[in-house]
């Protein structure tokens, strides 16, 4: 018998851990180069690091991830790679391989500011690229002080509520221009954002809220984080990928069974989703004294749903007096852009 107090484990012979292993490679390898079948209109990329061990040293590996709807509205995960860094180069390998496997129908790509991924998106797709707006939004409030950010987000998110693109472009572009005289560099950066940030803008208003921000793929970057935690630093890319694989194998696997869809696609058509005027907290509606029956009926029971489900950039909103003005389009920039909040 073992010492009170403590369990006693079973070593595993080398042969079975040796022929478990196998078995585990042999399906993350079918999982991971599974033909691709059907249409999928939206495809989020994105990559997360790693640190193992090559050659005697220790480097951090990109591991690059893609999530794709199709348009059933059901999500899988449609491939991962591992490389040294998250160059061009390694993007188009990575779309490239996607494609051979059967990928087509793409509209929209959504993921982090990076150039090697717009440029492969262009290059090897041929469709459109939508910037993380998420990401976007932490950018934009580097250039302001501290004191002002929650202003400076509630300008921003006055672009994002409004109700088509063409909209959305012109109060972009106002807000910038009320910018330019006092923050000349977050002016600068809008003007350059323009196009990928807003380009969700231009597909059905019920999907955007899904569409404008890598939220859905982070999530499970996330995950991925808190399982290689454990190991800390892999002996080779090949544990890397077992792991890895084993992971996202069991998310699709979820997501499959699943009873309700990630999205409504009816042939890109209306949705289930809630619009992007019901983005802000409901706990806050009494104080901002705009009337109850103005505002979508909700089905979330915390702020925090809808953070979760609209990003960062409507929780940054909250706590603004200004914000029933904000969704009201409405919003007076110029006695804002005037405030001394602004620039300090």
């Amino acid at each position: 018998m073992g010492r009170p107090g403590y369990t006693k484990f079973r070593t595993l012979p080398k042969s079975q851990v040796s022929r478990l292993c196998e078995e585990i490679d042999e399906r993350v390898d079918t999982f991971l180069t599974r033909p691709i079948e059907g249409e999928w209109p939206y495809l989020w990329i994105d990559a997360t690091y790693l640190k193992v061990r090559q050659g005697g040293r220790i480097v951090s590996v990109a591991v690059t991830i893609a999530v794709g709807v199709n348009t059933d509205g059901r999500r899988e995960v449609l491939g991962m790679s591992i490389g040294p860094s998250e160059a061009e180069t390694f993007w188009t390998d990575f779309l490239r391989d996607l494609v051979r496997r059967g990928l087509n129908g793409v509209k929209l790509v959504i993921s982090d500011a990076h150039e090697g991924i717009k440029a492969a998106t262009a290059r090897v797709l041929s469709t459109t690229w939508q910037r993380c707006r998420v990401h976007f939004q932490r950018n934009a409030l580097a250039h302001a002080g501290k004191s002002s950010r929650r202003v400076i987000s509630a300008f921003i998110a006055t672009a994002f509520a409004q109700p088509d693109h063409a909209a959305a472009k012109t109060q972009w572009r106002n807000v910038a221009d009320q910018m330019r005289g006092k923050l000349p560099k977050l002016a600068t950066l809008m003007d350059g954002a323009e196009e990928d940030v807003l380009a969700y803008m231009t597909f059905p208003q019920q999907h955007r809220a899904k569409l404008h921000s890598t939220n859905p793929i982070e999530r499970l970057n996330g995950e991925i984080k808190r399982r290689t935690d454990v190991v800390g630093i892999f002996p080779n890319e090949a544990s890397i990928r077992r792991l890895v694989g084993a992971i996202l194998m069991e998310q699709t696997e979820e997501w499959a069974v699943q009873r309700s869809r990630y999205m409504t696609l009816e042939t890109l058509g209306p949705s289930a989703m809630i619009p992007s005027s019901a983005c802000l907290p409901r706990r806050r509606t009494d104080q901002l004294g705009a009337p109850k029956t103005s505002w979508p009926a909700l089905s979330y029971t915390t702020n925090w749903d809808v953070i979760d489900e609209c990003g960062e950039g409507a929780f940054l909103l909250d706590d603004l007096e200004s914000t029933a003005s904000v969704v009201d389009h409405g919003f007076d920039l110029a006695s804002i852009a005037n405030n001394s909040f602004i620039g300090k």
